[in-house]
């Protein structure tokens, strides 16, 4: 039998719940023994359970050479050093991905808020979130978990 109590527990629960991975299809999928094996604890909590990596934690915020930022999950390039910028945020912040069909978005509902979550179109990786606060010319901030990248240094996209 639910009680008041009890159905009040479950929807303040709800916001929390909705920010699920994404779901359907990826081109690259393993289980999650097989995500933990490849990826590490840090980087499997942050790719494949959402969680966010500490601000100013990540030497990805202090990168400044030519080259690219790829899923960690699946090495799909997915933001270019041409369009990093310093956001003073913590984390690793691009107004633009290389290609708008590498990310994919959702809406996250977690945290009493509402967020567009950024995804790796090719694994379904947690990369971080969107934001309309960024600079010209796209007005946008990626703000990307450090530990959801792999850098490769060289030619710019």
């Amino acid at each position: 039998m639910t009680d008041r109590r009890s159905l009040l527990g479950a929807l303040a629960a709800l916001p929390f719940l909705a920010a699920a991975a994404p779901s359907g299809r990826f081109a690259v999928n393993f289980t999650p023994a097989e995500w933990q094996r490849r990826l590490g604890k840090d980087a499997y909590e942050v790719l494949r359970e959402e969680a966010t990596e500490r601000p100013f934690t990540s030497p990805l915020n202090k990168e400044k050479r030519a080259g690219i930022f790829a899923c960690r999950g699946c090495a799909l390039p997915l933001f270019s050093s041409a369009h990093k910028f310093e956001s003073g945020t913590g984390w690793p912040s691009f107004w633009q991905p290389i290609n708008k069909a590498a990310i994919g978005t959702t809406v996250d509902r977690s945290y009493f808020m509402v967020r567009t979550e950024v995804h790796c179109s090719r694994c379904g990786g947690h990369q971080g979130h969107v934001f309309d606060d960024g600079p010209k010319p796209t007005g946008l901030r990626y703000c990307i978990n450090g530990l959801a990248l792999q850098f490769i240094p060289g030619k710019v996209a």
